[in-house]
């Protein structure tokens, strides 16, 4: 995937201004030949103005001479010199400008919904909000609870996608190690097998058990 972000009107400016094939051209700008030439014969992008690679940072000048000389080099994209430059963690609350601080009870009414692994502290950290806020949207005792919709924090703009997933990241990892600690720390010994209970009791094979009445034939052997 090309990483100009105006490709054809970048094409524009090199057909314009430089002597690269039209290979060459759609390579850089991640174009198809056939779309480059319709730039320079005026049937795609009419009209449209050159944005100039050079004044971007995206090319340099020593990049098209080596195109220019050579129909077979492949232009490269020049190294960016902001990209390299450490970003200051912020620290404390997020400033959120007083048009998008409506938007935070739908902010929270997401979390509470889709993610409710997240803290109280979480939440208030990332979109700059307090924990009485996030109780009253949770309770439903928030002033405008009515009109309260969940939304993306990142649609809404009060965090972006890195922090986001971060921080969701984070508390579902959390909570996977409490479960695994409380499964530990209450899971019981286990059930002993069950023993053999004791056979019942059997009478022995007498010609008169105890506790029987006499027979019909042992009375008579008595008179006999």
């Amino acid at each position: 995937m090309s990483e100009v972000l105006m490709p054809k009107a970048t094409a524009v400016w090199l057909l314009d201004n430089t002597s690269l094939t039209f290979s060459q051209i759609a390579d850089f700008c991640g174009l198809h030949n056939l779309e480059v030439k319709g730039i320079a014969d005026g049937d795609v992008a009419e009209n449209m103005r050159g944005v100039d690679p050079i004044a971007g940072g995206i090319l340099s000048r020593a990049e098209i001479r080596k195109g220019e000389e050579d129909e077979g080099y492949k232009l490269k994209v020049a190294e960016s010199k902001i990209a390299h430059i450490p970003q200051p963690k912020r620290k404390g609350s997020r400033y959120t400008p007083v048009i998008r601080r409506q938007d935070k009870p739908d902010a929270v009414a997401w979390f509470i919904r889709n993610h409710p692994e997240v803290s109280d502290a979480q939440i208030s950290k990332l979109i700059g909000t307090t924990k009485s806020t996030i109780n009253n949207v949770r309770d439903k005792s928030h002033w405008n609870s009515p009109n309260i919709r969940p939304v993306d924090p990142v649609t809404l703009g009060l965090c972006t996608q890195i922090e986001l997933d971060e921080v969701i990241a984070k508390s579902a990892e959390k909570r996977r190690k409490m479960e695994a600690e409380k499964a530990e720390k209450f899971e019981g010994p286990g059930i002993a097998p069950a023993q053999d209970e004791p056979a019942a009791f059997e009478p022995q094979d007498d010609d008169t058990p105890s506790g029987a009445e006499p027979s019909a034939d042992d009375i008579f052997k008595n008179f006999s």
